[in-house]
């Protein structure tokens, strides 16, 4: 009826431009409907359209008129935007402040904060949380630290967001830190707190901040915490074994950038979202309990930028639901990249996936300076495989069996393995020089074996050819590091600055002499954590750290290479193929030994779609597998590559196809689910995504692998 009544009046008016913007103004007015009021406004919504549909009915007979008419129009929308239904609103939650504490409280959760002591307690709808308060060292200086709490001045005011309630609290005026300001920021959004920690400490050298503290749990049984210690471990809180673990976030204590504590099944999970400069203190005395907390080291002697901690409070954990939600930051954040898309960056990663690892060595050459000299055997400091007679052990594993391998060769360099990095070519003429590799990486491809060689760009050895003071990680206080343990006797760290380009010339010189290298093992550079140099000339941040070591890696990737490391950590699993160990830590050391916790596999529950991970298929034990378990049945749980090499037994053979069977239908697979079938953790099972399941029994050395759907 409108749109009739509109164009009676565009023929009446014969201002067809004018009438045209009416007709426009007039479909405005029929969407202005869709606006929804409450019920007892409706009555008057329908009176303010009726009076403007009345007003385009009568047109407009010039432009102040129509200009009137869209003010009124705009009036009204303004009115329906104002009193709608629905309408953008601000997060739930209200910050409240009392004589004794400052509250924030949401639907999901009910968060307290002391102002004697800075404690705090976290409330879900079934469980509490309690934090533990300042202590003397929440903020530590090279020469002295102090309490949060200390401060004369502390402070808290609200801080509400379109998607979460929170608070900001400000402790200033330290009396014995003039200059030191500290602002603590938490967010709660839905069952989450989010936190961010920013410090202008204008005084001397800061090392590190430690805060929030450490969340207090029982020592009762059920009171779990997960950690990524190696590939992972579990630990009661009434757990016998003491445990302990300092470091930042990248090592061994540390492969992943959280871990979570569970209480009954009710669990919290914290995530350090700025990992670079961040680490955690983890303490279990025999019989609990246990403490994490969260570090924050400086960069360079300053608190430069904001860290950001994120606790999940979950009133229905489990350790499998913690790795997935830190599997889910990890791809929104962008830094998932799966097998199957290296596999499209990297073609030749075709001939490693599923694939057996042989390990091989040429020379091994101890100078006398190092730490691991042989006094006793001195014969023993010097041992030699050609490349000939190596290339003669892959022709017997081929005639075994072994279709395709991934090769990795260590001590090819000019003084043998871990000696003159990175100043190791030309290759070493005991070995065969670089004849005798070509002929090696040869064998290789007639083999269908993919060639890669171990390399090293951190150790910075004294006798290399380059050595200048000025290339070498330096601390604050102008020292560095150094020690004689390996090969090649007294060595410091090189500078992450200096590391691509010895990278891009020593393999353009294998290109140059006709090698054909497939991939490359750069060594440490993925268990070390990131480190920082003072170095006057060229300073160096944790963070541009962990892009110059990406950078290693990109570089060789664009020449086709499969990069590989020595064991996983979080920031370089978008940039890594393989590595070569991702175990479990034991006790007393890694070299072998008793289980630490209970093992889990943390790190694959996470990363297994996107890392690949050879294991060790001995019967008991050995290099990061527990005492009393089978390597070969961690292998098959977690469907990774297995070892082999040369003189390798028929049955030895044998499981190392079927392991490499599994690799290839499941390798490239999310593992979606871990769980133990007993109460003594020696039954377990593994899922992967396409229903393949491997259920393992480690005190009897069983097991068994039920195939899903192919993919």
């Amino acid at each position: 009826m409108l749109t009739v009544l509109l164009l009676s009046v565009i023929c009446a008016t014969g201002n067809d431009a004018l009438s045209q913007r009416v007709q426009t103004l007039a479909k405005h007015v029929e969407r202005l409907e869709a606006i929804e009021v409450p019920a007892e406004l409706q009555s008057e919504k329908q009176a303010k359209l009726a009076e403007l549909r009345t007003r385009l009915e009568q047109g407009a007979a010039d432009e102040a008129t129509f200009q009137a008419l869209y003010v009124s129009i705009d009036d009204l929308r303004m009115w329906l935007w104002k009193h709608a239904a629905e309408r953008p609103v601000m997060a739930k939650g209200t910050f409240e402040e009392s004589t004794d504490e400052w509250r924030i409280k949401t639907p999901e959760l009910d968060v307290r904060i002391q102002r004697q002591g800075l404690g705090m307690e976290v409330r879900t709808h079934a469980a509490s949380w309690r934090f533990q308060g300042s202590a003397a060292d929440d903020v530590t200086f090279a020469d002295g630290s102090v309490s949060l709490a200390g401060a004369n001045r502390i402070s808290a005011v609200p801080f509400m967001t379109g998607y979460s309630a929170g608070c900001v609290v400000a402790c200033e005026e330290f009396p014995d830190r003039p200059g030191l300001t500290f602002r603590w920021t938490l967010s709660v959004i839905g069952n989450e707190v989010v936190m961010d920690l920013a410090a202008q400490d204008g005084g001397p050298v800061l090392n590190c901040v430690r805060w929030p503290r450490a969340i207090q749990l029982g020592n009762a049984g059920t009171d779990l915490t997960v950690l990524p210690r190696m590939q992972g471990m579990l630990v009661p809180g009434n757990w016998q074994q003491a445990i302990s673990g300092e470091d930042l976030t990248n090592s061994r204590s540390f492969y992943l950038p959280w871990w979570g504590q569970i209480h009954d099944g009710h669990g919290v999970q914290a995530i350090l979202e700025t990992s670079a400069d961040a680490g955690g203190r983890y303490v279990h005395p025999a019989g609990g309990p246990t403490t994490v907390e969260p570090i924050w080291y400086a960069s360079l002697g300053k608190f430069r930028y904001l860290r950001t901690i994120r606790y999940v409070f979950d009133d229905t954990a489990t350790y499998v639901t913690m790795a997935k939600r830190f599997r889910r930051f990890v791809q929104e954040r962008g830094d998932f990249v799966s097998l199957r898309d290296k596999l499209a960056r990297t073609p030749a990663l075709d001939q490693v996936i599923g694939k057996p690892v042989v390990h091989l060595g040429a020379m091994y050459h101890f100078v006398r300076e190092a730490q691991l000299y042989n006094k006793e055997r001195i014969e023993a400091n010097h041992s030699l495989n050609t490349f000939d007679e190596l290339a003669d052990g892959l022709r017997q594993l081929k005639a075994q069996g072994i279709a395709h391998a991934y090769v990795h060769l260590d001590g090819w360099g000019f003084y043998g393995y871990d000696n003159g990095h990175p100043d190791v070519l030309p290759v070493g003429q005991e070995q065969g020089g670089w004849e005798g590799l070509k002929r090696f990486a040869n064998v290789c491809e007639e083999l269908g074996y993919l060639f890669a060689v171990h390399d090293q760009y951190r150790d910075f050895y004294l006798n290399a050819v380059s050595f200048d003071d000025r290339l070498a990680v330096t601390r604050l206080d102008g020292s560095r590091e150094q020690h004689s343990v390996w090969c090649g006797g007294p060595q410091t760290i090189l500078s992450p600055r200096f590391a691509p380009e010895y990278v891009r010339r020593n393999h353009d010189q294998f290109a140059a002499h006709g090698v054909k290298v497939r991939g490359a093992y750069l060594d440490v550079f993925s268990v070390v954590p990131l480190e920082e140099s003072a170095q006057s000339g060229c300073p160096v941040t944790r963070s541009e750290c962990a892009e110059y070591r990406r950078d290693c890696f990109d570089l060789l990737r664009a020449r086709g290479y499969v990069v590989s490391s020595e064991e996983p950590a979080d920031y370089l699993v978008r940039s890594l193929d393989l590595v070569h160990h991702a175990p479990y830590s034991t006790s007393p050391n890694i070299g072998g030994g008793a289980a630490t916790g209970i093992p889990v596999p943390l790190f694959n529950l996470v990363y297994h779609d996107s890392l690949l991970q050879p294991w060790d298929m001995g019967e008991d034990g050995g290099w990061g597998i527990p005492n009393g378990d089978a390597g070969r049945l961690h292998c098959l749980l977690n469907a990774g590559l297995p070892y082999v090499s040369p003189g390798a037994s028929a049955q030895q053979i044998d499981r190392v196809q079927e392991a490499a069977e599994l690799a290839r239908r499941c390798g490239t697979l999310e593992m979606v689910k871990h769980e133990f079938l007993d109460d003594g953790w020696r039954l377990q099972r593994t899922s992967f995504s396409d229903g393949t399941t491997v259920t393992v029994n480690f005190a009897a050395k069983e097991y068994d692998i039920a195939y899903g759907a192919q993919q």
